[in-house]
């Protein structure tokens, strides 16, 4: 019982992660490319929050129960892009600082001479 429990909870996982919009674009925003667009992106939280919202206002008028899975929903996307904004900022400043640390690196290795290692200098083939 757990086995089965076990591999719908992972194939579940698996579709979500692959196929729901929210997850691609925070997939995409976690590339090197994409982590300018964090704190852009947290401005994905407002309308979330707008349709939870206008859902719980729908609801307390009398509307069906099942839309406080929406809402649900909404404010589960809402707190992904809310929190995407400073990951994305941690994790373009660490970049940013393995980028500079590297190019630092090959500013202060030491130019290859004109010979070739393991020859004699003045030595030629």
């Amino acid at each position: 019982m757990i086995r089965l429990i076990w591999n719908a909870s992972v194939h579940i996982r698996y579709f979500i992660r692959r196929y729901m919009p929210t997850n691609i674009a925070l997939d995409a925003i976690r590339t090197r490319r994409g982590l300018k667009w964090g704190l852009p992106a947290m401005l994905l939280t407002l309308p979330y929050l707008y349709a939870a919202s206008f859902c719980l206002q729908l609801i307390e008028t009398g509307a069906p129960g099942w839309l406080h899975l929406i809402v649900l929903v909404c404010i589960w996307n809402a707190m992904k892009f809310f929190w995407i904004g400073p990951i994305s900022l941690v994790l373009l400043i660490r970049e940013r600082i393995r980028e500079a640390t590297a190019a630092r690196r090959i500013e202060a290795a030491p130019t290859g001479s004109a010979e070739q290692p393991g020859q004699l200098a003045g030595a030629h083939a």
